[in-house]
């Protein structure tokens, strides 16, 4: 939501509020002068023409407190699409009118004093519900609000302090103890922890040292840091954040269009109740014209479908907002709703099950003529071009490179070039099975990452590399399992590897030697057996993957937030928050069916008291009292709508 935008809104609260008061304050001599309240309260008020009094009083409120009813009407009948406003609009004119031609001479009783009641009510229930709505938003607002307006610019040996806007991309900021960190960047002198709870969730302060990512609008802790910007303006985090919640929540899911359908029928039976109601009463009854013409105001009143209307944007409004501050973020509601019923859900191994850091924990030359510094040598050559976390782990522990040339990767299986006038090659073990390439040398049959170095196709070396599994991520599994949630996991490793990991974090079923681009072609297969199937991995190399799920949801993304094939991200690349994201999406599902049933579910009762069945009883609603059992129901939406934060 835009700075005008709740402006608009702040203004329009304001708005209802001065009506609401000036409508009520006039409905007092209105109430004072009619004979029903005079006999309920046991007083007697009357003197000359007393009836014009009340017949100019109740137009004030007509026309002051009716007006955002008749607008709404007018733009509800040009969008072809009649809700609560024409409702509204409807009753009051019916009743208005009808009073004033008893005025004139119309044998009956006028209902000045229903009428002006029934504004005051609608009036007081949009003030409150509006006041709700303005709140989802503004907890949106508060992450903006985080930002500082000034930065510490370093130039040279001095420091300057500057707007935030007027920061670019390259530029240092020295970000003192305490102090918000200004934008997004990475530390490139000092040490500290810094607070990003209000971000992503995570209660315990991060350390950050050189070379580390920190997010816009965290807080520093007791160290000074010096930070270089690696984004400015809309590609900012938070920005981005705002925007994406934004876009989540104008977005319409499959229970809010149940909703709206249900909204738009009960308009048409409240109408048609309504008239059904005013000509039955006349026709077949021995009551007068104005007992049917309140009957019928009352059923028109009292089946608004206003709250209903709210009652599954308002949860989203929360909803979307929250999760954001707990450090996971809905980029797609219909999937975010759907996780409740998730039965499997599908790990890739690498950065999700595992923390993605590795190292060379072993190396093994194979042939005399090559030493271990030689086999590093030409190894991280190669895989200097390649992004794969392995690959940047042999890098880091090479000392000396070597040009590269006719560099080609080998999908899922490795990397080659020339080197020295040589074809070396760094391949997986599936390459050296299909190419029929043996290794003399006995290989040890362990968990560890091992990829074999061939020097114009002669096996010279093996590295071999570890990679440490999350802490959380055992946890997790035991949760999921008892939850009776499938859980498999899917790797582009042997089947050794993949079975002992497997094993180590109690996983139900995995897939090994699964290339990247043949993931997707896997859930596919798991789709068809599973049912509702969710796909947690990293955003980048899983995108197909991800997109093919039911449900992608990314780990591993820090602060890029724009993946296009994520229905869900986790910004802590924390496992655990998979659970919190099922509960969290059943808990607003049951805050949706709640709220859906106290904006309809009382007209089953209410509807044909107001339509006058139990009047052989006693019982009847009037048009006021349906008014707040209509207002009372949204009220209650929008409150209920706020518990979600508990």
């Amino acid at each position: 939501m835009d700075h005008n935008h709740t402006n608009n809104h702040t203004s329009m609260i304001s708005d209802f509020k001065k009506r609401f008061w000036v409508s009520l304050v006039l409905s007092v001599p209105v109430l004072l002068l009619s004979p029903l309240v005079q006999n309920l309260f046991n007083i007697k008020i009357s003197f000359t023409n007393d009836i014009f009094v009340i017949f100019v009083f109740s137009s004030i409120i007509f026309f002051y407190g009716g007006k955002p009813f008749f607008d709404g009407i007018k733009r509800e009948l040009k969008a072809k699409n009649p809700g609560m406003m024409t409702l509204v609009a409807v009753a009051i004119t019916v009743a208005y009118f009808y009073s004033g031609s008893v005025i004139l001479g119309l044998k009956g009783e006028h209902l000045f004093w229903e009428l002006s009641t029934l504004i005051d009510v609608m009036l007081l229930g949009h003030w409150i519900e509006m006041k709700s709505v303005l709140g989802a938003s503004k907890t949106l607002e508060k992450l903006l609000k985080l930002m500082p307006k000034i930065a510490h610019k370093v130039e040279g040996s001095s420091v300057k302090d500057i707007p935030v806007e007027n920061l670019v991309v390259g530029d240092r900021v020295l970000i003192k103890p305490g102090e918000k960190i200004p934008v997004d960047g990475i530390v490139v002198d000092g040490f500290s922890t810094i607070n990003e709870s209000m971000l992503t969730g995570e209660i315990k302060p991060v350390e950050k040292n050189i070379h580390d990512e920190v997010i816009g609008g965290s807080i520093n802790g007791d160290g000074s840091i010096t930070v270089e910007i690696s984004k400015v303006g809309k590609n900012t985090y938070l920005s981005q954040i705002f925007e994406l919640i934004k876009s989540v929540q104008e977005n319409k899911s499959k229970t809010q269009n149940i909703a709206d359908k249900s909204a738009k029928w009960l308009t048409i039976i409240a109408l048609s109740g309504g008239t059904i109601t005013l000509f039955s009463w006349f026709l077949f009854s021995s009551q007068t014209f104005s007992f049917a013409i309140e009957r019928a105001i009352a059923v028109i009143v009292i089946a608004c479908p206003h709250a209903l209307g709210l009652a599954i944007p308002l949860v989203v409004a929360f909803s979307t907002s929250i999760s954001a501050s707990k450090g996971f973020l809905i980029r797609n509601r219909t999937a975010f709703e759907n996780a409740r019923n998730i039965k499997t859900i599908i790990f890739d191994k690498t950065g999700t099950l595992t923390l993605g850091n590795f190292y060379v924990s072993d190396i093994s030359v194979l042939v005399d003529y090559i030493n271990e510094e030689e086999l590093l040598s030409l190894t991280g050559s190669l895989e200097l071009y390649s992004q794969h976390p392995i690959a940047q782990a042999i890098v880091k522990k090479t000392k000396k490179l070597k040009k590269v040339y006719n560099f080609k990767s080998i999908t899922g299986k490795g990397v080659e070039g020339n080197i020295d006038g040589k074809k070396v090659k760094a391949v997986s073990f599936s390459y050296l099975l299909e190419n029929n390439i043996e290794i003399k040398s006995k290989i040890e049959e362990n968990d560890k990452t091992k990829v074999f170095v061939l020097v114009d196709n002669v096996p010279v070396g093996i590295i071999s590399l570890d990679d440490e599994i999350r802490s959380e991520v055992k946890d997790t599994i035991v949760k999921l399992k008892e939850m009776k949630i499938r859980t498999i996991m899917i790797t582009g490793d042997n089947e050794e590897t993949a079975k002992r990991i497997a094993n180590k974090i109690g996983i139900d079923e995995y897939f090994a030697k699964v290339l990247p681009d043949k993931k997707a072609e896997k859930i596919k297969q798991i789709l068809s057996t599973e049912g509702m199937v969710a796909m947690v991995g990293d955003g980048v190399n899983d995108a197909p993957a991800l997109a093919q799920a039911d449900i992608g949801i990314a780990i591993g993304s820090g602060t890029d937030i724009a993946l296009e094939t994520a229905d869900i991200i986790l910004v802590r690349n924390d496992t655990s928050d998979i659970i919190k994201i099922i509960s969290f999406a059943q808990k607003t599902y049951n805050k949706m069916l709640q709220n859906i049933f106290w904006a309809s579910g009382y007209n089953i009762v209410a509807l044909p008291l107001a339509g006058g069945v139990a009047y052989g009883f006693g019982i009847v609603l009037s048009p006021t009292i349906g008014a707040v059992f209509m207002s009372l129901s949204t009220i209650i939406v929008a409150i209920n709508a706020r518990l979600l934060k508990f």
